[in-house]
């Protein structure tokens, strides 16, 4: 039986609440710096400069978790992994894996459009030299709790990074559901069952890893063709 979508409102209501939030200071300082003294390549951009929601298919089966919006990515563009190498990667491989209506994606009101997934980042704003501290990711945790429960077809967790895979384990505990013992571990196509849902692992698709080889195209299509089998 198909799954009804989230009524609207309530995902307008949480992204609203995420866009508002002033809760950690460091970081609310970090990114309006950012989007003051802003990089020379986009000074003639206005830089979002805000927490920053996630966005997709409110259907969505797949969920595509990363670490946060980078500095003159998702703090420049207003959307996760838009404008940015890693977005790149990114929305080239849900492209190939028929989950993005195109390739690439420069701006958030370029067009783009997922199937079947979501993407956001377990911490909502940039931070400085890209590490949130564990009070910061703790402040930020009930978003994704409350994002994830209202994706209620959702099944598989990407985990794009460490960071990310830890994120995922603490926010389906903070939903109810504690992980297996002993606590899984993040690796590259590491599979972990967490209740009714899967957490897949993946290495993060940041330019550390692109361009050194440690990611390549092959190995993230095989993720997203194992999350593809798992939603089947």
């Amino acid at each position: 039986m198909a799954t009804a979508p989230v009524p609207a409102s309530a995902l307008d209501e949480l992204e609203r609440e995420i866009v508002g939030c002033r809760a950690c200071p460091r970081l609310v300082a970090w990114r309006e710096e950012i989007a003051r003294v802003k990089r020379a390549a986009f000074a003639g951009e206005e830089y979002w400069g805000r927490p920053v929601p996630g966005f997709g298919d409110p259907r969505a089966s797949v969920a595509l978790l990363g670490l946060a919006p980078a500095a003159h990515g998702g703090n420049r563009t207003g959307r996760v992994f838009t404008g940015d190498r890693s977005g790149d990667w990114l929305f080239g491989a849900l492209y190939r894996a028929g989950m993005a209506n195109q390739p690439g994606s420069r701006t958030r009101d370029d067009g783009l459009a997922l199937s079947g997934c979501w993407v956001c980042a377990a911490v909502r704003c940039a931070p400085p030299a890209n590490k949130p501290t564990p009070a910061e990711r703790d402040t930020c945790l009930p978003f994704a709790v409350r994002e994830l429960s209202l994706l209620t077809a959702l099944r598989v967790i990407v985990c794009l990074g460490a960071f990310a895979w830890d994120a995922a384990l603490r926010i389906l505990a903070a939903a109810g559901t504690p992980p297996p013992r002993p606590k899984p571990r993040f690796g590259h196509g590491a599979e972990a069952s967490v209740g009714a849902r899967t957490l897949l692992g993946c290495f993060h698709p940041s330019q550390q890893n692109t361009f050194t080889g440690r990611l390549t195209e092959p190995m993230i299509d095989d993720v997203l063709r194992r999350a593809r089998e798992l939603t089947a």
